[in-house]
């Protein structure tokens, strides 16, 4: 067990990826705090994980309710050594730069910013004072390739990448280790299927011949699973990867080459 005996806050853990990521912390041994705005998804990914997972809504764009709720879990559990933010940015997409209103471009980009500057300073002071840690979040390849019709999606992707890079230079002294899983897509998550659903409608196919063609473009031939995507989460989360900092995972099947 990779993430034995450590003790872990999954912020977004309602979502497709922030579930499938709790579920591998926790086979891995973690005990997993699901945090998130909407209980009922929350208690349905604690059924599906049992024992070690426990679930603490909180509003991630307060940022006095983020401090409350990591300093409740702290008394509970005692220090907090792993982090992951999976929280959904709301981001709309299908519509062109130069049709969209600021609010609808911006938004993604303020929510993303917002909630990962409360959760992730909130995390690395902790972790800080407390032996280091690892905080990892979740982007797509549009931080580093522009796609059209994706309205401010990719570039909250690259605002939060860099925010990433930025904290992990600033706490690495302190143990605290930084980094992101770069993902292509997962055609399991309901959000890449509904965007799935509008590019094939964009191109007039169907949506199993867009899945079809998007992962022949990769270098396995396939886009990664949640499960794949999970377990590039738990490798860096671990001791393996003790080494590994201010990074991005490339999870993308080789889609996007480094």
């Amino acid at each position: 067990m990779l993430l034995a005996g450590k003790t872990a806050i999954i912020y977004g853990a309602g979502g497709a990826v922030g579930g499938a990521v709790a579920r591998a912390f926790a086979r891995e041994g973690a005990r997993v705090f699901l945090a998130g705005r909407t209980p009922e998804k929350l208690e349905a990914v604690a059924r599906s994980i049992g024992e070690g997972a426990e679930v603490r809504p909180v509003d991630a764009t307060d940022r006095e309710a983020i401090e409350r709720h990591f300093a409740a879990i702290v008394d509970q559990a005692g220090p907090v050594s792993l982090m992951f933010n999976a929280i959904d940015w709301g981001d709309t997409q299908g519509e062109r730069l130069v049709d969209m209103g600021y609010e609808r471009f911006g938004n993604p980009i303020d929510k993303a910013l917002r909630t990962w500057f409360y959760t992730g300073t909130a995390a690395a002071r902790h972790m800080a004072a407390n032996g280091g840690g690892a905080i990892v979040g979740i982007t797509a390849n549009a931080a580093r390739e522009p796609y059209a019709m994706v309205g401010g999606f990719g570039i909250a992707c690259a605002a939060v990448e860099h925010f990433l890079r930025q904290l992990g230079v600033e706490m690495g002294q302190y143990g605290v280790r930084v980094a992101n899983v770069r993902s292509a897509g997962s055609p399991d998550a309901p959000g890449v299927r509904e965007a799935f659903m509008l590019r094939a409608q964009e191109s007039g196919t169907t949506l199993e011949e867009f899945e079809r063609q998007a992962g022949a473009g990769t270098a396995l031939r396939h886009l990664p699973s949640l499960a794949e995507v999970a377990d590039a989460a738990v490798l860096l989360a671990s001791d393996y990867a003790r080494a590994m900092t201010v990074t991005s995972a490339n999870v993308t099947c080789g889609q996007q080459v480094d």
